[in-house]
């Protein structure tokens, strides 16, 4: 079994900052792709950035440039610097990670979602 456990949410004034942060423990062999999606209220949930184990990176267009996406390695963290938040990046925010296991299969697995609240 393998658990996700997040931090950093919060509420935070426009321009203001927050670090999520993603810790995976359980069973685990290595993981390959960690990251974030949210999910605002009436919305789908979309991908928000994600990094593969070598640490390359992709990112949701409308978040380029204000939030950062890095990996730990050997504390099986992944870590979100969100900058310049505005009020349209209130959301839940979930940690997604692909876990390979010590009998070779690999399973998707996810956060309980912390929330990000930006207003003044």
């Amino acid at each position: 079994q393998v658990h996700l456990v997040e931090s950093g949410g919060g509420l935070v004034q426009p321009g203001g900052s927050l670090r999520l942060s993603c810790a995976a423990s359980g069973t685990i062999f290595s993981i390959n792709a960690m990251g974030w999606y949210r999910q605002a209220p009436g919305k789908q949930r979309e991908l928000v950035a994600a990094i593969t184990r070598g640490g390359s990176t992709n990112y949701l267009d409308s978040v380029k440039g204000r939030f950062t996406l890095s990996r730990d390695n050997t504390k099986n963290t992944v870590y979100l610097q969100m900058n310049n938040l505005k009020p349209e990046d209130t959301a839940v925010y979930y940690c997604n990670a692909d876990v390979n296991t010590f009998t070779r299969r690999s399973y998707d697995y996810w956060g309980q979602g912390t929330q990000v609240t930006v207003s003044s």
